[in-house]
């Protein structure tokens, strides 16, 4: 549809109803309860789009078309069939990057053929609001694309969690950004082809910059982050195709995912301007970082863990990225249900930053059909803890560490955790007292005289737990 022709209202109603059902859908994201009504009304939004585009513009043949649908959708299916939850995050980030590159092909594309988009000015030259638009799309689509890249590899275990800090990165990465700032502007006034290419080029490499120097324990706010990047650079390349459905969607991405970034860098007492620029978070110290302490700790058993907690009043279980990684969450279920058979009251509690995601326990705990009112965030429950008689924390280690609140050497200092050593007992799974956190820190935690250590796979002990309960 080119810029000037007159818009068919029904193809407005469209748009408009795709609209609605996308603020729905995020609506009905915002609670566990109401998740999988958000997950529809999200697809229906979706769909009815993408009809509507494909029935408004000639963009290829319907042969052509029907099988890029069918090759995209089979690759989908098979993906989503195939991953384990473990691996949830590096895939959100694997899609941030498909975002992010999507967006720089429809911003080289338009810059090669302006006319097709409707975006010539009656001189021949290109508009330049569109121009404007254009450099916007292509730089954040670009830092979407490498700085989930590098997301990934960080997630998947192909790269090192730990912050790579090179010399002088601050100076670095504010004179690349100036640059590419200083060329969208100058881009305005002149179209040749290397203003655009040397934008593209410079962004690619302030995406790599700005998430290398992030540490692994920062990542669900990274992740957060470049869903917001790819969410503006959708809605850049919106005005650029004429297409308010792309904008709006985008639009409601990019307001979403910098809300949640926001709330996540409050839930982890991080700057919000310091995740925008990257290298938030990333010092050169560390107290005990890296190494576990030789301190005595206290071994139980899976009969030890049984006989406390049935004989508890209230027990809060604190599910972390270990019971992500052995698959424990069914099991928990089960040994949850054996409690209350015991007359002992549970409950779940959930740290914002658990997991390697946001809402990644959440979904854990859904899957294994946690009921919802059981579940309580981190402000809702931490003053509980010091009233309750177990603490039973299987996989968590960064969100339980007392030392966010008292040594000011170590990297996670000042993030707000959750109160586990509060409670008359701590029972906590871990494979082995050798490693430390994502963080690179022990968890002093462990040499309490309250906590009981239970080493094993966190499904195995879980599983013994419950036969220990029968």
């Amino acid at each position: 549809m080119h810029e000037g022709a007159p818009v068919n209202p029904w193809v407005a109603l469209a748009y408009l109803v795709a609209g609605i059902c996308f603020i729905l859908a995020l609506r009905g994201l915002s609670s566990p309860a109401s998740s999988r009504r958000g997950n529809r009304l999200g697809m229906l939004g979706m769909a009815i789009a993408v009809v509507t585009t494909l029935i408004t513009h000639e963009i290829a043949s319907p042969i052509e078309l029907g099988a890029a649908i069918a090759i995209g959708g089979a690759i989908g299916f098979v993906t989503a069939r195939r991953i384990a939850m473990t691996a949830m995050p590096q895939l959100v980030a694997a899609f941030h990057s498909l975002v992010g590159m999507a967006a720089v092909l429809v911003a080289a594309a338009a810059f090669l053929n302006p006319g097709a988009f409707g975006i010539l000015g009656a001189d021949g030259e290109i508009l330049s609001v569109s121009r404007i638009e254009m450099g916007l799309g292509v730089a954040i689509g670009a830092i979407t694309f490498s700085g989930s890249v590098i997301a990934f590899l960080k997630l998947n275990g192909n790269m090192s969690g730990k912050p790579i800090l090179l010399p002088g990165r601050h100076v670095i990465n504010l004179g690349v950004l100036a640059g590419i700032l200083g060329l969208i502007a100058y881009f305005v006034t002149d179209q040749s082809p290397w203003v655009f290419w040397t934008v593209t080029a410079l962004s690619f490499v302030i995406g790599f910059l700005l998430i290398v120097p992030i540490g692994g324990a920062d990542m669900p706010v990274v992740v957060s982050m470049l869903n917001s990047y790819s969410g503006w650079a959708a809605a850049a390349m919106g005005f650029t195709l004429h297409n308010s459905a792309m904008i709006i969607t985008g639009a409601l991405v990019g307001s979403s995912g910098a809300i949640l970034s926001y709330i996540m860098c409050r839930a982890m007492n991080r700057s919000f301007l310091s995740v925008i620029a990257g290298g938030f978070g990333a010092t050169d110290g560390g107290g005990a970082a890296g190494q576990a302490i030789d301190r005595p700790w206290k071994r139980g058993s899976a009969e030890d863990a049984a006989f406390l907690m049935s004989q508890a009043e209230q027990v809060i279980i604190v599910p972390g990225y270990g019971m992500a990684v052995a698959q424990a969450q069914h099991a928990l279920r089960e040994m949850a249900d054996k409690l209350k058979e015991h007359g002992v009251r549970v409950k779940y509690a959930i740290h914002p930053v658990a997991g390697r995601m946001p809402g990644h326990m959440n979904v854990l705990l859904a899957e294994a059909n946690v009921p919802y009112d059981e579940v309580f965030e981190l402000e809702d429950i931490n003053s509980e803890f010091a009233q309750t008689d177990v603490a039973f924390v299987i996989g968590a280690n960064d969100v339980t560490n007392p030392a966010a609140k008292t040594d000011k050497s170590s990297p996670i200092y000042g993030m707000p955790v959750l109160d586990v050593e509060k409670a008359k007992t701590v029972l906590f799974i871990k494979r082995s007292m050798g490693g430390v956190g994502y963080a690179g820190v022990d968890n002093e935690l462990f040499y309490r005289d309250n906590t009981m250590m239970l080493l094993a796979d966190a499904k195995k002990m879980v599983e013994e737990i419950v036969k220990s309960l029968d």
